[in-house]
């Protein structure tokens, strides 16, 4: 199974103090990898690192803004400085916002967007640039069942994770000849801190049950072999695309 091992390579997850991101930089660092949480609480960013170095893991933090070009640029001319190389990178980073359109504000809109979509193409560019002069890389970018399907009051997540689709096959397009992959995962509705009070809801818990296939709600740690096979070899000549791991709702009416 060594096409699946991330020994010696350092993975760059954003917001990964908790949620989905706490579950992939672990998984990443189960694989062998080396982790770089991010996020902007820098007690909780620390929090976590603790948790993981005391699971025996390698792992740095960096606190920076990901919708902040200049933040992000400077972080990874700081990793440049101390010679940190990022060979996978997991734009995970994201906020959801539920209001019907005719209510919704620009200011909330263009939030949505920026944290969830531009955010990912400011930090694919920046370790892309490392990375095709490496001729290696993987870039995971983190879509949603709205990566394809619509749902009421969430217009600018929505609208969000499919940029998210089509921004992973730009990249593949534009960087697949320097040996770097970029994939996509779309999870479906998962047991997160950012779920929490559609899970509380009954109406809405029995929803997603009767919805799923699988008729449960997904565990974020159910979401770490995809990711950990498209951030390793196994995944070299697969670019472009996204994988839902979402129980079967996709796939059923």
């Amino acid at each position: 199974m060594t096409m699946f091992d991330l020994d010696g390579k350092t993975a760059l997850v954003t917001g990964s103090s908790r949620g989905l991101g706490r579950a992939f930089a672990e998984g990443l660092a189960l694989a062998g990898a080396r982790v770089v949480l991010n996020g902007m609480d820098t007690k909780r960013l620390e929090q976590a690192a603790g948790e993981l170095r005391a699971a025996g893991h390698d792992v740095l933090t960096a606190a920076f803004d990901v919708t902040d070009e200049a933040a992000v640029v400077a972080a990874f001319e700081r990793f440049d400085g101390e010679g940190i190389a990022i060979d996978i990178l997991v734009n995970n980073a994201g906020i959801q916002f539920r209001r019907p359109m005719l209510d919704l504000q620009l200011a909330d809109w263009q939030r949505v967007i920026d944290t969830n979509l531009t955010a990912a193409f400011i930090c694919g560019r920046e370790a892309a640039r490392r990375m095709v002069v490496r001729k290696s890389g993987k870039v995971i970018n983190i879509g949603s069942l709205t990566s394809e399907l619509a749902r009421a009051t969430v217009a600018p997540y929505t609208v969000a994770k499919g940029g998210i689709k089509m921004l992973t096959k730009a990249m593949a397009a534009e960087w697949a000849a320097d040996n770097v992959q970029a994939n996509a995962i779309g999870p479906g509705y998962m047991l997160t801190d950012m779920n929490e009070a559609l899970i509380a809801d009954e109406g809405f818990d029995a929803w997603v049950k009767s919805r799923t296939p699988a008729r449960r709600w997904g565990r974020p740690e159910e979401l770490q072999g995809t990711l950990v096979y498209l951030a390793s070899q196994a995944s070299d000549y697969v670019n472009g695309q996204i994988i839902y791991a979402d129980g079967g709702m996709i796939s059923v009416l």
